[in-house]
């Protein structure tokens, strides 16, 4: 990207002033190679974005940021209703409510390493994944929209899981405001036998080896000490979500019009929050991030059943669950004022900071996990977030390492099974139902995560607190 159209805040800030219809800055966290490195369609979505009615300070990428369907991935913005703010499905993607949740296993690797093996094997023929998986569960049309209300409540009303797990989990485990009556028939059939699987593309299942302590205070907090051993799940609404975006993106390109709004992308088709497309999409969407979240704690439960068999005794504890693909109403400070506005996520994660009221109160004087994936072979890292980090993008962060190439390239440049092979002699072991997409995710195809990760910590917007390194993945 050419650094000549930016005005430099600082080594890890740089501004886009409004040009065109813009209505507010564009600006993008990132230090000088991360930037140089990204895809100048960022540069175009992201100024796009900031046209967009009722947009409120500016439009936000986090140092992960790569080209997406209409809003970059890693983008953030934020709309007042009260002055015509829009709801964006593209500002969502097709994948509501995508995220990590990670969970303590109170085991050392050298306690696993015997059964590591074993492990890979058990947990890929007991957690479904791939394309076109089905679970354990089979819901009628009574019961896809008790759990479109419900979320992982009524996942652990159902038996799978516990009712502190809820407390761990963003919104105690169930979005409000959800309305399956919003949901097509079509959406709920694809998800009717896709609860409990991760699917595919860059979803996965980690055994993951806690190597680096980084910030120690917040590390007791969570409960992570070096050497011991995590499981992280990273996977989101399946066919549900796909079909939601699908949907409301056609309404709202075919609506725009009518209210007067001009896209400068259909990509970024839109409605008025207040209109009733707008609220349609709004219940249709915290339905989809129900299911996102009952889907993570059924894969939660399997998981348990997994360790539980093999390693009697074990009991793996939630640390903590946060979506990267969502638009959530929530009250932010803006020139010294309070607003309620409708804050996108587009592969960016939540990261409150300390004393904000939608924490568990285990962790409100501490602040928020921030759970960042890398991909097969590289880090993942468990970040905080922080009082700088409350002013700043409206509290968010990025969400994983960032695509460097596309998945095309990716399959042009590696081939599954020599990959798989690799990994293995470097003590990673790869299961997945397809070896094209295990290429596809090359950790080479990404962007450097813990580049990412000390970008986003030097911006303020959330603290590095550890850092994890894969012993098992099982890809979709």
């Amino acid at each position: 990207m050419n650094l000549a159209q930016f005005k430099q805040v600082s080594e890890v800030e740089w501004q886009i002033a409004p040009f065109g219809k813009m209505r507010v800055p564009a600006v993008i966290f990132a230090d000088e190679a991360l930037i140089r490195d990204m895809d100048d369609k960022v540069f175009e979505q992201l100024t796009n974005v900031a046209t967009l009615p009722g947009i409120v300070q500016a439009a936000y990428a986090m140092p992960d940021a790569h080209w997406g369907y209409g809003f970059p991935i890693g983008g953030v913005a934020a709309f007042d209703a009260d002055v015509g703010g829009v709801v964006s499905a593209g500002g969502v993607g097709f994948d509501i409510s995508c995220g990590v949740r990670t969970l303590h296993t109170g085991l050392r690797a050298d306690e696993i390493a015997p059964l590591k093996q074993r492990l890979a094997d058990r947990l890929f023929a007991h957690i479904p994944a791939g394309v076109g998986s089905t679970g354990p569960l089979r819901l009628n049309a009574n019961e896809m929209d008790a759990m479109l209300r419900g979320g992982a409540r009524w996942a652990v009303e159902h038996g799978y899981g516990s009712a502190a797990d809820l407390d761990r989990i963003e919104e105690q485990g169930c979005m409000a405001g959800a309305e399956p009556d919003k949901v097509s028939d079509q959406a709920k059939r694809r998800q009717r036998d896709e609860i409990g699987t991760l699917g595919s593309g860059n979803h996965y299942l980690e055994l993951q080896e806690i190597v680096e302590i980084h910030d120690t205070k917040a590390a007791d907090r969570f409960r992570l000490r070096v050497g011991e051993m995590v499981v992280s799940i990273h996977c989101g609404s399946r066919g549900l979500g796909h079909q939601i975006g699908t949907e409301f993106l056609k309404q709202m390109v075919i609506a725009a019009p009518g209210h007067g709004i001009e896209l400068p992308d259909r990509e970024l088709a839109c409605a008025p929050i207040n209109s009733s497309l707008g609220q349609a999409y709004l219940g249709a969407m915290r339905a989809a991030i129900n299911c996102a979240l009952a889907n993570r704690q059924v894969i939660t439960h399997l998981t348990r059943q997994v360790f539980a068999d093999l390693l009697p005794g074990t009991h793996l504890t939630l640390i903590y669950d946060v979506s990267h693909n969502t638009c959530k109403l929530e009250p932010h400070t803006v020139d010294g004022q309070s607003r309620r506005l409708y804050v996108h996520r587009k592969g960016a994660t939540r990261a409150f900071g300390p004393g904000h009221p939608a924490l568990p109160n285990e962790l409100r004087d501490i602040g928020q996990p921030v759970l960042i994936g890398g991909s097969m072979g590289t880090a993942s890292y468990i970040l905080v977030g922080t009082e700088t980090g409350m002013t700043r993008a409206f509290s968010s962060a990025c969400h994983g390492a960032g695509r460097a190439m596309s998945r095309h390239q990716a399959t042009r440049q590696w081939h599954g099974r020599a990959l798989v092979d690799e990994l293995a002699s470097q003590g990673v072991l790869i299961r997945s139902p397809s070896l094209r997409g295990v290429a596809e995710e090359a950790p080479g195809a990404y962007k450097d995560v813990s580049a990412v990760v000390e970008a986003a910590d030097h911006a303020g917007l959330a603290r590095k607190v550890a850092r994890l390194k894969p012993l098992v993945c099982i890809k979709g």
